[in-house]
């Protein structure tokens, strides 16, 4: 299967220091990134993942491009 990536225009790597090379993607519903420079990997756990609507608010729908 091949995931589509992609990148953080301006970012810089925490590891090598490099710019323009982290790429984000999606992998099992986990938002990952990925430095294609270093091979450095981030993910975040959902419980760390913020809510999408706070609870005084009505929301309709997100949209997600």
């Amino acid at each position: 299967m091949n995931m589509k990536k992609r990148f953080i225009a301006g970012a810089t790597c925490p590891e090598c220091k490099k710019v323009d090379t982290l790429a984000l993607y999606k992998e099992d519903g986990v938002e990952k990134v990925t430095c294609v420079a270093c091979n450095m990997l981030m993910t975040q756990p959902d419980e760390q993942v913020a809510p999408q609507t706070r609870d005084d608010e009505t929301v309709i729908g997100v949209f997600k491009p």
